[in-house]
């Protein structure tokens, strides 16, 4: 497996977020002797610096095909990292205490891709189960649709007495108590009120005229009258002038 050295320095010391980062102690691949180290573990890439402001890392291991394992081992609070294969290495790392022991063991177990293969083909499994379980809910709850039934502001629309579609006039102006009930006789006292329910009453109609039988109800008649109130007014308007030009002593 060939890895780009430069990519590599820039994705660990990129502005990337770490999955965990400490002091761990590495023993030596030649020498036993164990020496602190700088680790950063990104995705499935544990970097280990000689220092924490290191400006490079002094190498990686790509954790894949590997297992995380506890094991003993001159310092305390030591673990593994064993790779199958009988030529492959084995890198023995020790923590601190045992709370950064527990913290590297579950971070370093979960950061291959095989476990994030496994994650997601547990979630898709519980997944589908939830789908069947809610589809098997919806197919029960369903009821079959029942006869209709009126809500409350129909009702009350239904008790509403029906309006006619054109309101009746007299002298052009519509009939109130022709509306809700004709039987009502028109208030002659002079002023609206309320009558026995508390129903508001209609202000008084105006006298009806009466129209002669020989009067035609007609655009015509109309013309006819303007036309003779016109020649009245008229007449009116000369007699007043005569007087003011002609006053009397």
């Amino acid at each position: 497996m060939k890895l780009n050295e430069r990519s590599l320095v820039f994705y660990a010391t990129g502005d990337s977020p770490a999955d965990n980062a400490g002091f761990l102690y590495k023993r030596g691949e030649r020498h036993t002797a164990y020496h602190r180290r700088w680790f950063v573990l990104k995705g499935n890439m544990l970097f280990y610096f000689e220092e924490r402001d290191s400006r490079e890392p002094v190498g990686v291991i790509v954790l894949e095909g590997c297992n995380v394992e506890l094991c003993e081992a001159a310092e305390s609070y030591a673990f593994a990292i064993r790779f199958g294969g009988t030529k492959s290495r084995t890198y023995v790392l020790a923590a601190e205490n045992q709370a950064a022991l527990e913290s590297w063991v579950k971070s370093l177990s979960r950061a291959s891709f095989d476990y994030m293969r496994l994650v997601v083909r547990e979630l898709e499994k519980q997944l589908q189960e939830m789908r069947r379980g809610l589809a098997r809910g919806c197919a029960g709850s369903r009821e079959p649709p029942g006869p209709w039934k009126p809500s409350g502001l129909e009702q009350c629309r239904e008790r509403l007495p029906a309006l006619p579609a054109i309101l009746p006039k007299e002298n052009g102006c519509a009939v109130w108590n022709n509306v809700l009930g004709a039987e009502r006789l028109p208030d002659t006292s002079g002023c609206a009120g309320h009558d026995e329910e508390g129903t508001p009453r209609p202000p008084p109609l105006p006298p009806r005229r009466r129209v002669s039988d020989g009067e035609a109800q007609s655009p015509s008649t109309f013309c006819r009258l303007h036309e003779q109130y016109s020649r009245e007014v008229a007449r009116l308007r000369q007699d007043w002038q005569q007087r003011q030009r002609d006053p009397r002593p």
